[in-house]
């Protein structure tokens, strides 16, 4: 494991260990009260703990703290979300999207680190995704939160959430099989010119869908809305992340043809992108 995958790993661990503060104020029978009255004290004890360990222990580290930072509050972002999953019934679901949420940026650099290091930057965390994508995760919250107000018991379809779950994370790990099995020949920009080594992935999960890293981020991206329900940004995700993968996938398969000519087009022949009424570049010949 490289080093940024390390400092990534465990600084995320280390902001995730929030989780442990309520058991063990219960443990303690003399600190259980604590947990109580002042668990607002002991989350922010905690942050300001983690960041404070970071910044001395990575202060003459400028690379090295700018992941720790991302990593350990992604970390503990996380823990957060785990905690109202399990002490919030009206927010339940929203803890469940967030566990969601900061797992997949959090896993998105470390899969990277652990297949494909010479590509790897603080841009494979994909916080700073796009405009467009920051602006739909805070239309999700919004809807939830709104709804929750005015429809609670709209947000208290727990088997939709459940299916919404069980969405999401079977697109997490359709996408993470994906950059494991494509290995260096994944990267999340196009690639407009071949690299050295760049190989044709056909095996694994590339014998299902040509694109198995897009098929996983859709269905994550709406198993997401499903588990919030949210019907509002359920469509609109549906829509705008179609149309950013049609374009997305035309544009690559311009590059993979060119790079693989024949070989590619065989490959386009017998697999299909894997998202539906999406046929990729061969179609539109």
């Amino acid at each position: 494991m490289i080093r940024q995958a390390k400092i990534s790993f465990v600084t995320f661990l280390s902001g995730a260990s929030v989780v442990l503060l309520p058991p063990l104020m219960t443990i303690i029978p003399s600190a259980s009260f604590l947990w109580q009255d002042l668990w607002h004290a002991l989350l922010m004890i905690h942050f300001l703990v983690c960041n404070g360990a970071f910044s001395a222990i990575y202060v003459h580290q400028k690379d090295s703290y700018k992941i720790a930072v991302r990593a350990g509050n992604l970390g503990f972002a996380f823990g957060l979300s785990v905690l109202l999953s399990f002490y919030s019934t009206w927010w339940c679901h929203f803890g469940w999207y967030m566990m969601a949420l900061t797992f997949f940026h959090w896993s998105e650099y470390q899969t990277t680190a652990l297949t494909n290091s010479k590509s790897l930057t603080l841009e494979s965390f994909l916080l700073d995704h796009s405009r467009e994508y920051k602006l739909a995760a805070v239309a999700s919250c919004l809807e939830f939160v709104l709804e929750n107000l005015i429809f609670p018991d709209l947000k208290q379809l727990h088997w939709v959430s459940g299916f919404g779950a069980v969405l999401t994370i079977g697109g997490e790990i359709l996408r993470k099989l994906s950059m494991f099995t494509a290995q260096t020949n994944f990267n999340h920009h196009i690639q407009h010119t071949k690299q050295d080594g760049h190989i044709l992935v056909t095996r694994g999960v590339y014998r299902l869908f040509r694109h198995p890293s897009y098929v996983g981020w859709f269905a994550w991206s709406l198993g997401t809305q499903i588990m919030l329900c949210n019907p509002v940004c359920l469509i609109a995700y549906t829509i705008v992340s179609w149309r950013f993968f049609n374009e997305r996938i035309y544009e690559e398969e311009i590059c993979l043809l060119n790079f693989f000519g024949e070989d590619y087009l065989e490959y386009q022949r017998r697999v299909p992108t894997g998202i539906p009424f999406i046929y990729g570049y061969q179609q539109m010949l």
